[in-house]
């Protein structure tokens, strides 16, 4: 007799066909999520739904410009006519450009401003119709440590970003207003090995690449997952990320002086020959090109941060344990000392 299939829910991530959307949408697979996929390029579409699918999980896949509101409505509607109610929505597509502000087109910066910020907007939008009337369900934001820490050379990125954190606190203000039930949460990235580096649109010779030190993405999508399973305001990914949210807040003049000296180098990798494609700000690359992109040599696979806030609840078991056993061998040292 054939088992019965189990789902956690119904999923969707925009963006889901490559690079850390990819990567989110195979880790919610394997944990038993039903996914229904956003993005526009129909080869990676149909290459992750297939992936989705072989692991014993439904799933569909939607070619949607994230930045046009009224598809993505449209299709939240199909992936309920499809799956089912959405219990998670995953706001990942983004976009952007590598060159300074007055050497990018201002046709660009807006494209880049619609994909980033306005398509967590319009998939915000399109969630919480859904999930409000319900009383149940939760969105989750990727952020980026980019989002509290603006950089040289991407200023369309960071600014759409920081945009995302503004809108996010305001719909949580009013969701909390409201007594909802639905969660939100934001998600903050650090630099990852994915395929942007291969299809932004760059004014330099070089080949772009992430600020180091750069992490493989399923780092992020395993925080995305672990989110899912316990709903969390917000969730700092990587060491890195964390170090630079903090020097933003108390070191804002140093990392003037130190993203001036060193950013515009530490994005443009001069000994890289990979062949870049694309670019990708308005129309897809065609294919399938996975999550990872070319800097999987100096990628780092894991997080001992990460590694700590998933297993949180046994640290903080296991220092209380400790903090107990010390006070219990004071008490016992000066019960000796008064015999």
């Amino acid at each position: 007799m054939e088992s019965q299939r189990t789902s956690r829910g119904v999923a969707v991530v925009t963006g889901g066909s490559a690079g850390l959307g990819r990567a989110i949408v195979r880790e919610l697979a394997s944990r038993g999520w039903d996914v229904g996929v956003l993005a526009r390029g129909h080869d990676g579409l149909a290459a992750t739904t297939a992936e989705v699918q072989s692991v014993g999980q439904r799933a569909m896949w939607l070619s949607v410009d994230v930045a046009d509101a009224d598809a993505v409505d449209v299709a939240a509607d199909t992936v309920e006519a499809e799956l089912g109610p959405i219990d998670l929505w995953v706001n990942n597509a983004m976009s952007g450009t590598i060159a300074e502000f007055l050497d990018t087109l201002s046709a660009d910066f807006d494209r880049a401003t619609a994909v980033t910020y306005l398509g967590i907007v319009n998939g915000t939008r399109a969630a919480l119709r859904r999930m409000v009337p319900r009383n149940r369900g939760h969105v989750i934001q990727i952020g980026s440590a980019l989002s509290h820490r603006g950089i040289p050379l991407q200023a369309a990125y960071c600014g759409a970003k920081h945009a995302v954190h503004g809108f996010t606190d305001a719909v949580v203000s009013e969701l909390t207003h409201n007594r909802s039930a639905v969660a939100v949460s934001l998600v903050d990235m650090p630099a990852l090995n994915t395929p942007q580096f291969t299809w932004v649109k760059s004014n330099f010779a070089a080949h772009p690449q992430p600020v180091a030190p750069i992490f493989q993405p399923e780092v992020g999508a395993r925080a995305v997952a672990d989110v899912a399973d316990t709903p969390r305001r917000r969730t700092w990914v990587g060491e890195s990320t964390v170090g630079t949210i903090l020097g933003a807040r108390f070191a804002g003049r140093f990392l003037d002086w130190y993203l001036a000296r060193n950013a515009y180098e530490g994005q443009l990798a001069a000994d890289r020959q990979d062949a870049m494609e694309g670019p990708n700000l308005y129309e897809p690359v065609a294919g399938d090109h996975g999550a990872h992109g070319v800097f999987g040599d100096i990628a780092r696979g894991g997080s001992l941060q990460t590694w700590g806030i998933r297993h949180r609840r046994a640290l903080t078991t296991a220092g209380v344990s400790a903090a107990l056993a010390v006070v219990a061998g004071g008490v016992s040292a000066v019960g000796r000392m008064r015999r």
